[in-house]
């Protein structure tokens, strides 16, 4: 059973305060269909497990650490069950700046003729480079599925090491 997922990447964070202190960012992300292998599971009918890979591009940047967000790359793995999947994967974001920092991300989906029409979850800051080395934080997402692939509106907080 071929399912289209496209989840999530999401995420993430941009920033231009204080170090130390929390800093709100917010963004929309388009990510194109999936490169995507998935498998029956005999258990159940209807069982699917998916392995998925995603490049997104910020229709809407944010900013961190001075720099906006360009792109990312989502890899996501799906437990589908009829219409609806538990999702959980990685995003590895790269900013204009060539800093990149990487989201741990958890949530739902819901299907509808095998391709994704809702994605929503929340995002985990795993960590950085450059100006991003050392931070933390977190956020969510909510997603949208489309002819260009999901569209994701993500938010939340982000904090930077203090110097």
């Amino acid at each position: 059973m071929k399912v289209r997922i496209a989840l999530v990447p999401l995420l993430l964070l941009a920033l231009a305060a204080v170090a130390g202190a929390q800093t709100k960012i917010s963004g929309t992300t388009v990510c194109a269909k999936p490169d995507q292998q998935s498998f029956e599971v005999a258990d159940h009918p209807g069982r699917v497990l998916s392995l998925s890979q995603s490049r997104c591009t910020w229709s809407k940047p944010m900013e961190m650490a001075g720099s906006e967000t360009k792109q990312d790359v989502v890899t996501i793995s799906v437990g589908i069950r009829g219409n609806k999947g538990h999702t959980h994967g990685y995003a590895v974001s790269t900013l204009a700046s060539g800093d990149k920092f990487v989201a741990r991300l958890d949530g739902t989906a819901t299907l509808q003729d095998g391709v994704v029409s809702t994605d929503n979850g929340k995002w985990t800051l795993m960590g950085g480079t450059g100006k991003l080395k050392g931070a933390t934080g977190g956020g969510t997402y909510t997603g949208k599925g489309g002819p260009e692939g999901v569209t994701f509106e993500v938010e939340g907080e982000y904090r930077l090491p203090a110097k």
